[in-house]
C-alpha cells in the first residue's frame, strides 16, 4: 500500500483525498474524491481474518471459556502475534496454542516459560477481589495444535511443550527438521549460500527431532471436505480435549484467607512445603 495524502490533509495508508467545496448560499457541501492502491499482498490480511475466525470459534464452542493464540513462526513475527494474542485473554480458564504451518526461526523457549507459568502468590487488596501473581498467565490446561507442515523451530516449540509437562498436542507429527543454518559469509558476488551449522539435541545428550518430527499425543486429520465447508476438524478436537481437560482438572481457584486475629502479632510459623 502507498501513503498519500491531499494538501492541508493528513496521510492515508493506500488513499488518495481530494476535495472541492461548493458553496449554496451559507450552505457549503464537500465532495470527495478517493484513489486507493491496493495492496500487493494480502497474506497478512488473510491470516488475521484466519486467525479472528478461529479465536471466534473457541469463544462460541467453548463457551468463553478457552483462549486461542496462533504462533506463525518462532521468530519476531510469531512472538509478537503470541505476546498480543495471550496477554489480551488472560483471565480464561485454558488456552490451545496453534502451531500448525509454523516457519520456524529460533528456539521458542519464552513462549514455554510464559505456557508453564504457575501461581506462586496472592494479593489481598483491602478492596476488591484477591488475585494470583504472575498475573500475566493461564493458569487451566493448555493444548497445542501441530501438523505436518511446522518445522525447525515449529519442531522444537512442540517438543519443549510436551517434554517439559506443559499440556498435549493435537493433530499430525510435525516436519522434522531441526538443524539451523548460519555462520557463512556472503559471496563477492552477493549470493548466499545455506550451511547446516546448529542440530538440536535434548539435554540428557539425545537426537530425536530431525528427519522424525514430534508426534501428537492426539492424532486427527484435517478433513479436506469438512475444511472447505468452513469446519475446521483438528481445532474442533482441541477444544473437545481441553474442555475434558478443563473438567478433570480446573485450575485452583484463589481464596481469601480469613481475616487476622494477631492482634499486632506476628503470623505464626508455617512450614513451607515444595
Amino acid at each position: 500500500m502507498c501513503v498519500a495524502g491531499a494538501s492541508g490533509w493528513p496521510a492515508v495508508r493506500g488513499m488518495t483525498i481530494a476535495r472541492r467545496a461548493f458553496r449554496s448560499g451559507t450552505r457549503i457541501t464537500a465532495k470527495y474524491w478517493f484513489a486507493v492502491t491496493p495492496a500487493a499482498n494480502d497474506g497478512a490480511l488473510r491470516l488475521a481474518a484466519t486467525i479472528e475466525d478461529a479465536r471466534a470459534t473457541v469463544d462460541k464452542m467453548s463457551g468463553g471459556k478457552l483462549a486461542y493464540v496462533y504462533v506463525a513462526n518462532t521468530g519476531n513475527e510469531g512472538y509478537d502475534g503470541f505476546v498480543r494474542q495471550y496477554l489480551a485473554q488472560v483471565g480464561k480458564s485454558g488456552v490451545i496454542v496453534d502451531e500448525r504451518n509454523n516457519g520456524g526461526g529460533q528456539v521458542a523457549d519464552y513462549i514455554i516459560d510464559a505456557l508453564r507459568r504457575i501461581p506462586l502468590v496472592q494479593m489481598a487488596p483491602r478492596y476488591g477481589e484477591n488475585f494470583a501473581l504472575p498475573m500475566d498467565a493461564i493458569y487451566g490446561p493448555r493444548t497445542m495444535m501441530i501438523n505436518e507442515h511446522a518445522g525447525s523451530g515449529g519442531d522444537i516449540l512442540p517438543y519443549m511443550f510436551k517434554k517439559y509437562g506443559v499440556g498435549k498436542l493435537v493433530g499430525k507429527r510435525t516436519w522434522g527438521g531441526t538443524i539451523g543454518s548460519g555462520q557463512v559469509p556472503q559471496l563477492i558476488d552477493g549470493g548466499t549460500i545455506s550451511v547446516p551449522h546448529f542440530p538440536i539435541a535434548d539435554p540428557d545428550g539425545l537426537w530425536g527431532m530431525e528427519g522424525e518430527g514430534v508426534h501428537p499425543d492426539v492424532e486427527v486429520e484435517l478433513d479436506p471436505k469438512a475444511f472447505a465447508a468452513g469446519r475446521d476438524t483438528q481445532l474442533e478436537a482441541a477444544i473437545k480435549l481441553t474442555l475434558a481437560e478443563l473438567k478433570a482438572h480446573p485450575p485452583k481457584q484463589i481464596k481469601r484467607p480469613p481475616p487476622r486475629t494477631r492482634q499486632g502479632k506476628a503470623d505464626p510459623p508455617r512450614p513451607i512445603v515444595p
